[in-house]
């Protein structure tokens, strides 16, 4: 047992450490070329879509190479250190066949749904999606699984072979969509100018510009009774930046509304 560790040791580590050098030159070499190439394929994808588009090529094809490159380097030390020889094994039809029959359909089926989802361009990482019951922003897209935390930092982990139905609320775009509620007696006209005044002037600010595509404004009247009128605001924005301008506008169209001595109430139901 001791000739075996002195004569073993060095090449298994060495074997260990090669591996994990060319995993990590691997996935540089992937992120470079993924990064010089996606862009330029599609020139009508934003910034925003390109980097995403680009971590998720990189999240699954880097994993599948250290997957590969770890089990060759296992089979390997095997092989050659241990004498286990598992390539009889794996072509072996009545163990391919039992294989088959624990799982391995279930596996084919993950994998060739998630290159599907790639490819198809559904969703990529750093997406905001409805997946199923779970709803949160995309982590990570592995060959079998993909990740995302909801907004309680719950994480969730959906088999992509499952996956049936997919809502992407940042694909391209995202929409400022909300409703305020005044009093009956507000004329629309002035209700409408202060909402256009707002969303123009968050829009042309610094620090705001680059997140607006459309300025957000009164867009209908989606509902009134004898004591309130509802008004529909609509506009666009980078991929998952509603959230941050629909806020902020919110507390804009609260001051000026006092301003205005336009009296929000509470929305009929």
């Amino acid at each position: 047992m001791f000739d075996w560790f002195r004569h073993n040791t060095l090449p298994i580590t060495l074997i260990l450490v090669v591996t994990y050098l060319v995993v990590k030159f691997g996935e540089k070499l992937l992120q470079l070329i993924i990064h010089r190439t996606v862009g330029r394929i599609n020139t009508d994808l934003s910034e925003a879509d390109v980097t995403k588009r680009q971590n998720t090529l990189i999240s699954m094809f880097g994993t599948l190479w250290k997957v590969l490159v770890w089990l060759t380097a296992g089979f390997t030390i095997l092989r050659n250190y241990f004498g286990i020889d598992l390539t009889p094994l794996i072509a072996g039809a009545s163990v391919l066949g039992v294989a088959l029959g624990f799982g391995a359909q279930s596996i084919i089926k993950d994998l060739l749904t998630g290159l599907f989802i790639i490819i198809e361009n559904q969703y990529r990482v750093g997406d905001t999606v409805t997946i199923d019951s779970a709803t949160g922003t995309v982590e990570q897209i592995t060959i079998r699984s993909t990740i995302i935390r909801d907004n309680d930092g719950n994480v969730h982990y959906i088999p992509n072979g499952t996956i049936a139905h997919i809502t992407n609320k940042t694909m391209g775009y995202s929409k400022v969509n909300f409703t305020v509620a005044v009093a009956a007696e507000t004329s629309i006209e002035t209700l409408s100018e202060v909402i256009n005044q707002v969303g123009e002037e968050l829009a042309s600010e610094d620090k705001w510009n680059h997140k607006v595509l459309e300025a957000p404004h009164f867009k209908s009247i989606s509902n009134f009774t004898d004591t309130t009128i509802e008004a529909r605001i609509i506009g666009k924005t980078q991929p998952s930046e509603q959230w941050a301008i629909t806020g902020e506008l919110r507390k804009r169209l609260q001051l000026a509304f006092k301003k205005h001595n336009i009296k929000s109430v509470t929305p009929t139901k």
